[in-house]
């Protein structure tokens, strides 16, 4: 596994670029966010997905999420009005996973497999920022939570011991938060908060 020092607050330019080579040639990452230390990969990379899926214990019923820079590309990802458009814009960047219906773009093994959504993340966190800016697309994403675990991995001693062997690239923040994002679904008539995390949701309740 690669383990990228990369500080929190100033990412050094050199390391984001040697993650974002190693992310476009097919690998998984782990990554500090806004909320806890997540796992991703390019979302149209199925193998590394059902790696995602495997070191995370998913099974197909699970509601996968992208994490885009803003919101240039979410047409090609999901299905939004104006309105909902109005609304995400005026919300983001959050510590909010918003459900949005989704596209015919998006794979179907990344929508839910009866709602048809997906998940959308636009975070704030510099690394997460200057690693899309860099790759240029959107990534998948799913917390670090691990099988039989309720709670994300949080230290990278304990991230490292646990996934060297199953990850190809840990980008290293320092310790990270125990704290999920909320979640509100965009799908139906009107917006539902799902989870109750670090996001602010007043607006949607």
């Amino acid at each position: 596994m690669l383990h990228l020092r990369i500080h929190p607050d100033n990412p050094q330019p050199r390391l984001i670029q040697q993650a974002v080579e190693r992310i476009r040639a097919g690998d998984v990452v782990i990554y500090p966010t806004d909320a806890a230390y997540a796992i991703g990969c390019q979302i149209g990379n199925k193998a590394a997905i059902e790696r995602i899926a495997r070191i995370r214990g998913l099974d197909d019923k699970h509601q996968y999420a992208i994490i885009c820079q803003d919101l240039s590309d979410i047409s090609n990802y999901a299905k939004v009005d104006n309105a909902t458009f109005r609304l995400l814009k005026a919300n983001t960047p959050a510590i909010t996973t918003f459900i949005l219906p989704a596209s015919s773009e998006v794979p179907r093994r990344l929508m839910h497999p009866k709602k048809k959504t997906i998940g959308l993340r636009i975070p704030s966190n510099p690394i997460c920022q200057m690693l899309l800016q860099e790759l240029g697309e959107p990534m998948i994403t799913s917390t670090l939570i691990l099988p039989k675990q309720s709670e994300p991995l949080d230290d990278p001693y304990d991230i490292e011991m646990q996934l060297s062997k199953h990850v190809d690239v840990f980008i290293d923040a320092g310790m990270g938060t125990l704290a999920t994002t909320s979640i509100v679904d965009l799908s139906q008539d009107y917006p539902v908060v799902v989870r109750h995390g670090l996001g602010d949701v007043s607006n949607f309740e």
